[in-house]
């Protein structure tokens, strides 16, 4: 059976392991005395995220959770993200396609957003609001990787609206470094 909390407990303690050790991933992801596995998964989410904030910095943290991105449908979203690459000549043309404002992609003044009028995460599914956007850094890292792929360049996510924030949209902008259009 697919255990969502199962896999993101893994990618998180591989994520942690490798920027610490495996008794400071350990804490992050099971708590003290292993007490998270009672936890349902909307609590194991707030404090899996407050231990991972009560052990790293700002900029190790978002490192971090970049790295949990889980891949989800990662082929089909290139493939998509390729084909609006190769009939478009420029980031404007790229993002005004249908299929780009169908996956959410719009351009303004020439830089490109990608917004979300749901959470795409079934772990924040329970989860009514979170307090830090800690846990939405894994969307930025999805991105990062997807893009990066598409452009064969090197990319920076800034989340700037998260829904389980009280935003009414999740909002990433994606900062493409010569792109490769071609």
């Amino acid at each position: 059976m697919f255990d969502i909390r199962k896999i993101q407990e893994n990618i998180i303690y591989e994520a942690v392991r490798a920027e610490s050790n495996e008794d400071i991933a350990n804490e992050v992801v099971y708590g003290k005395d292993n007490m998270s596995k009672a936890e349902n998964n909307s609590d194991w989410v707030k404090s899996s995220m407050i231990r991972l904030e009560n052990n790293f910095e700002t900029e190790t943290i978002k490192k971090i959770r970049m790295n949990c991105q889980c891949g989800y449908e990662m082929d089909e979203k290139i493939a998509l993200v390729m084909e609006l690459k190769s009939d478009s000549s420029n980031i404007e043309e790229f993002a005004n396609a249908e299929k780009a404002k169908e996956a959410g992609l719009f351009c303004k003044d020439g830089e490109l957003f990608l917004q979300f009028d749901f959470c795409p995460c079934p772990m924040l599914a329970e989860v009514d609001k979170l307090e830090t956007n800690t846990w939405c850094q894994c969307t930025t890292g999805y991105s990062k990787v997807l893009f990066e792929k598409a452009f064969d360049c090197d990319i920076d996510v800034e989340l700037l609206k998260s829904i389980k924030m009280g935003d009414d949209i999740c909002l990433m902008k994606i900062i493409l470094h010569n792109p490769v259009w071609q």
